[in-house]
């Protein structure tokens, strides 16, 4: 299990966003990132994970861009939560820790998009 203070986990959710490619990121709006150390169990249930045994690293909750109709305005923002005692369960090392959080930022941002997972895994195939 690696260890980092909440500022650098911070950091590394931070830089995972600004590293998403500008032909997706020139396309967020209304969507807030957030960082929590373990879902809730409100979360857990939204993901289809009722009994907690997957460990979810990130979650999208909101309208996905195509859902979006005509008369979508003034809503709250969508969020995108990253969990990071979960990440820091599952990773071997801070190079890794980077990499996972990366790779759950994309992953959340592309449920944002639209898309399923299996659209997600195609993708990143």
């Amino acid at each position: 299990m690696v260890h980092v203070s909440d500022e650098e986990f911070g950091t590394f959710v931070e830089d995972a966003v600004r590293d998403i490619p500008d032909r997706f990121a020139s396309h967020l709006a209304n969507i807030a990132f957030r960082i929590a150390n373990e879902p809730t169990q409100a979360q857990l249930q939204s993901s289809g994970n009722l009994h907690g045994n997957i460990t979810l690293l990130g979650l999208y909750e909101g309208v996905p861009l195509p859902a979006r109709g005509s008369g979508y305005s003034g809503m709250v923002p969508d969020i995108i939560t990253i969990f990071k005692n979960p990440h820091l369960s599952t990773a071997h090392d801070l190079v890794h820790l980077r990499a996972d959080v990366r790779q759950t930022v994309w992953h959340e941002v592309a449920h944002y998009f639209g898309l399923d997972h299996g659209q997600i895994h195609a993708l990143e195939d």
